[in-house]
């Protein structure tokens, strides 16, 4: 049975056809939503929803673009609670997320780069990976509260 897959496996990648056997297309990969069969109203169903998708990640990654160029050469400081340059516990992504949300940047915590959770004070280069294509540097300034 020829077969229209849908999701990436060891069978070849997205839109491919492939030929499998016929228990294996109706017993597996048709109930999972891994293929459709092959044929033509599957065949030009595939196409538009192939163009969308490309639509979508090129509508992402402009997004991405723009939120890069407003981060550009941002500089995030926190005050923290600390003791002759050591930290009262750390400096997570979250304390940085919270801090560039007060700042009006709207961002995931889980896509923040930070080379470790930090515990002292000073300056520190981190990234937010806006995109998989598209990675902001910025700088975050750690000081004591007063």
């Amino acid at each position: 049975m020829n077969i229209i897959l849908l999701e990436p496996s060891r069978l070849g990648k997205t839109g491919d056809v492939v030929t499998v056997k016929d228990g294996y297309a109706r017993n597996f990969l048709i109930p999972q939503e891994l293929a459709l069969p092959a044929t033509p109203a599957n065949m030009k169903s595939l196409e538009a929803r192939i163009k969308s998708r490309l639509k979508a990640q090129a509508k992402e990654k402009s997004d991405a673009e723009a939120l890069a160029e407003r981060m550009k050469d941002l500089t995030v400081e926190l005050s923290v609670r600390a003791g002759e340059g050591k930290i009262y516990g750390a400096v997570t992504h979250a304390d940085v997320a919270a801090a560039l949300s007060a700042q009006g940047f709207d961002v995931d915590r889980r896509k923040l780069d930070m080379p470790k959770t930090l515990k002292e004070i000073g300056e520190y280069e981190i990234s937010y990976r806006a995109h998989a294509e598209v990675s902001v540097p910025l700088k975050l300034v750690v000081h004591a509260q007063k």
